[in-house]
């Protein structure tokens, strides 16, 4: 019999709308069966938004704490089920999936520390005579309800970076999740209810894309909060209105290995951060540039490296890298390969389709800068090598992108890792590792196309607060 999931709205469960099974990639199997909100659903949500909205801003720090710490230990508790049931709608492999459980959990923990720690400071205005006498403080209060749109690829730990930051600044939240994998974000909604978050305070609504453009354009909101495509998340940015907005987007992340490296750590740590859940993460390795002098030998390890990869079923144990999100995605990946190919790159390895949704982890090199496979997002397990002899022209090349949200750099040398680290135009860079590294507490977020705004739960609670002033006369 087929679980049936139901969708949260307004904090309370809710089986109405048009049903929604929702697949695996793989082999198209069921997982589980929701429903889609439809406009009334959505009027709901946000009214009942901004009826929690007083509750969330009066709750104290202890008790947003205690909520966000009781989520992370349900979903330690609840880890296997939640885990399996993301596997199976993602594609992704188990183990990525407990790992992704497990990151949720510290998401939660993080923001309850955060929110215990959420306040402001003493402001000394004696800096000129007419100050004198006064007394100035600053803190922090909830800007009210946020929207929030998640994608497929994360659902998630995405999910809680964005739920468990505003819970955590006393925010009532509306949340779309991807509509090909809303369950591990409606799971959490679930579990936000059950820990004691105030009434109409959450809502996760799986929605059609033109019901939640409503996210964007609605101002009873007073942030918005996207997760997802550079198109997709400028574009509304400019419909958003008066609108805060929060934009983690896309990426083409670079990776410099230079001639000083370890080149077998190096190649292992490419090949877990390009074809890891099938490349389809913003920050997935995609452009590596080598040093001339080591460029064969690295480029040997790396392919080595990628055939030896266990390609398959996510629900078995043993695979490495599943399927894509949908064959959709493979048909495109295929075309921008070929392209390469017929501009003049080079397939190492890899390069075809294995069956369905699977494509084979694939090492390119000799392609031009123009091609889609660099100059786009490829979000496909797709890793293109590429030579340098100066480290100013690989910096440079890895700049050259339009997107900029993490760069890694593989060096020994102290003075190299701190020049990339001025030079790099990134959100992030990452040394001695691949840019796909990410830790759930630090800022992260992009520069140019890759986005505007930083999350980890401390920085995303700095963007869904308002500062306000207080100035006392004592006299």
């Amino acid at each position: 019999m087929t679980a049936e999931v139901p969708v949260v709205c307004g904090g309370r469960p809710v089986r109405s709308g048009r049903p929604l099974e929702v697949t695996c990639p793989f082999d198209d199997h069921v997982v589980a069966r929701t429903w889609l909100a439809g406009p009334d659903d959505y009027e709901r949500a946000v009214d009942a938004a901004q009826a929690a909205a007083p509750a969330m801003r009066a709750l104290p720090a202890w008790r947003r704490a205690e909520i966000l710490v009781r989520v992370g230990q349900l979903l330690q508790s609840e880890r296997d089920p939640i885990g399996r049931r993301l596997a199976g709608e993602v594609g992704k492999p188990l183990r990525d999936a407990f790992t992704e459980v497990d990151r949720a959990a510290m998401t939660f923990q993080v923001a309850a520390e955060e929110a215990r720690r959420l306040g402001g400071e003493v402001l000394p205005l004696d800096l000129a005579p007419h100050g004198e006498g006064r007394l100035g403080l600053w803190r922090r209060f909830p800007i009210g309800p946020v929207a929030a749109i998640s994608p497929f690829n994360f659902p998630l730990n995405l999910s809680a970076h964005k739920l468990a930051p505003a819970v955590a600044a006393g925010n009532p939240v509306v949340l779309k999740p991807a509509t090909k994998t809303p369950l591990s974000a409606l799971a959490l909604g679930d579990l936000l209810c059950r820990a004691g978050l105030p009434d109409g305070a959450v809502s996760v609504l799986p929605m059609e894309r033109s019901l939640g453009d409503r996210l964007v354009t609605d101002d009873r909101f007073k942030l918005l909060t996207f997760t997802g495509s550079s198109a997709v998340g400028w574009a509304m940015k400019a419909r958003a209105g008066k609108k805060r907005v929060l934009l983690e987007l896309g990426g083409n992340a670079g990776v410099v290995v230079d001639d000083t490296a370890d080149l077998e750590f190096a190649a292992a740590r490419v090949a877990t951060g390009g074809f890891a859940l099938a490349g389809q993460s913003c920050i997935s390795v995609q452009r590596v540039l080598v040093h001339d002098s080591v460029f064969d030998a690295f480029a040997g390890f790396l392919v080595s490296r990628a055939e030896r990869l266990r390609v398959g079923n996510p629900l078995d144990e043993a695979t490495e890298v599943g399927p894509m999100i949908e064959r959709g995605e493979v048909d495109r990946v295929e075309a921008w390969v070929a392209e390469a190919v017929a501009a003049g790159g080079q397939v190492l390895t890899g390069g075809r389709r294995l069956g369905g949704a699977l494509y084979a982890p694939t090492v390119l090199a000799e392609v031009p800068e123009s091609a889609r496979v660099c100059a786009d997002e490829v979000f496909a397990p797709v890793v293109v090598l590429a030579r340098f002899s100066e480290i100013r022209d690989a910096i440079a090349a890895v700049n050259r992108s339009a997107f900029g949200l993490q760069a890694g750099m593989f060096t020994n040398r102290l003075d190299r890792a701190l020049d990339a680290y001025d030079a790099l135009e990134a959100g992030g860079v990452i040394i001695n590792d691949v840019p796909t590294w990410r830790i759930d507490h630090m800022p992260y977020g992009g520069l140019k196309d890759s986005g505007q705004g930083r999350e980890g739960p401390r920085f995303a609670i700095e963007e869904m607060t308002e500062l306000k002033l207080l100035v006392v006369n004592r006299r």
